[in-house]
């Protein structure tokens, strides 16, 4: 089984990414590899930050890693919360508290087109490779779900009618940002 270090120690990233790649990979996270800092994301898009986790961890420990940002961009809003999704309503990075500034910020707008974006930044023997996944849909008015973590509530991909929060985890990880990026790291690391 190859070992990867997913440069994170969000417990919800770390469930989805191993549900993604089943038993032929093993996740390894910040904290298993000894490291329990805060990684600095000091840039305004999800690329540079994705390449500034990964690249941190990378040259800290010299072994190949990948790290990830993701963002909800919503159209009417000019592409918020995007790189600042999950600060949105504050450094206390609150999903309730997020949700339901996106709510105030989306009241009597009658497009609520939005999309979820992942960049993967992989570092492998010293070159950095990026993915992109995207998923289209609609915020919706109310949180419907008790599943997924962060906007997945309020957020109902394009041709579905369940919120992110509503769907089994295998068919989220299908179709979702994350999983489609994934999917492209996967079939990166299996050439």
């Amino acid at each position: 089984m190859r070992k990867i270090v997913f440069a994170t120690n969000n417990k919800h990233k770390l469930f989805e990414v191993q549900q993604i790649l089943g038993t032929k990979y093993s996740i390894k996270s910040l904290k298993d590899i000894g490291f329990t800092e805060d990684i600095p994301e000091d840039f305004q898009t999800l690329e540079e930050n994705a390449s500034q986790k990964a690249w941190h961890i990378y040259n800290k420990f010299k072994i190949d890693c990948f790290a990830d940002d993701t963002g909800l961009e919503v159209n009417t809003l000019n592409g918020e919360p995007g790189v600042l999704s999950a600060r949105y309503a504050g450094e206390q990075k609150s999903s309730h508290d997020n949700i339901m500034k996106l709510l105030e910020q989306l009241k009597d707008k009658p497009n609520r087109d939005a999309q979820f974006r992942t960049v993967i930044a992989l570092i492998a023997s010293g070159k950095e490779y990026r993915f992109e996944g995207i998923v289209r849909g609609s915020i919706i008015q109310h949180l419907k779900g008790t599943d997924g973590f962060g906007y997945d509530p309020v957020f109902l991909p394009k041709g579905y009618q369940e919120t992110f929060a509503e769907m089994d985890i295998e068919l989220k990880n299908r179709i979702s940002h994350r999983g489609l990026a994934m999917s492209k790291l996967v079939d990166f690391l299996d050439r």
